[in-house]
């Protein structure tokens, strides 16, 4: 028992470590040698990415931060194989650690990363794939059309949440991994705080189109 107790802690923690990794950090210093945590938004993932070094730089943000989530849930699989909480744990903390990264804070003083959407995505298409045929149009959506990543965030943390419980509900899927949804919505809207508020103050950053059209306004 004490040893499941430990391996469980031991595979969240990797998880936190995981999700910390700044990955938008990383590539905009590679590729542009700027640091991202002084451009936009100050956050390192995909969207504050694409306003750093552009939309393919956006791109690989999104999909590095997608595998973060993803290898968490994979890692928590392979050690303990037969245990579901473990892997929400670890789900869970690679996108706190998105978030809340340890990695940017010893680099640059800043604790505030992101949002968790890539984690996110990343840990709920690994619970259920074709959750991703739902999540993706909506983030796209958001980010694109309406024009709000901040939008696109939460409303992508509240489907997976819902998906995640109507699949438990009515295809019997580990009721668990709704706990999951639960704890990542908080922790998606949680980090956005500060949006939220500008949402309401109609003063929130826009990206997409509308982003274009108020740079040329």
């Amino acid at each position: 028992m004490m040893e499941s107790i430990l391996i469980s802690i031991l595979v969240t923690l990797l998880g936190y470590l995981i999700g910390s990794i700044p990955m938008g950090y990383l590539v905009i210093k590679i590729f542009k040698r700027q640091d991202i945590t002084l451009i936009g938004s100050g956050r390192t993932g995909g969207t504050n990415a694409m306003r750093a070094g552009g939309l393919w730089m956006g791109v690989l943000t999104g999909v590095l931060d997608f595998l973060k989530g993803f290898m968490a849930i994979w890692i928590a699989r392979w050690i303990m194989p037969d245990t579901i909480w473990p892997q929400v744990m670890a789900g869970a903390a690679a996108v706190f650690g998105h978030n809340w990264s340890i990695w940017l804070y010893l680099v640059t003083k800043k604790l505030n990363a992101g949002a968790g959407t890539g984690p996110n995505l990343g840990a709920a298409i690994a619970f259920w794939p074709p959750l991703a045929l739902v999540v993706i149009p909506i983030i796209l959506f958001f980010v694109f059309i309406v024009g709000y990543a901040s939008l696109a965030s939460i409303a992508a943390a509240i489907a997976i949440m819902i998906i995640l419980f109507l699949r438990a509900a009515y295809v019997g899927t580990p009721w668990q991994y709704g706990i999951y949804g639960i704890c990542t919505a908080a922790i998606v809207i949680w980090a956005l705080r500060p949006n939220i508020k500008r949402l309401f103050d109609g003063t929130e950053r826009r990206v997409g189109i509308f982003a274009k059209k108020s740079a040329s306004g």
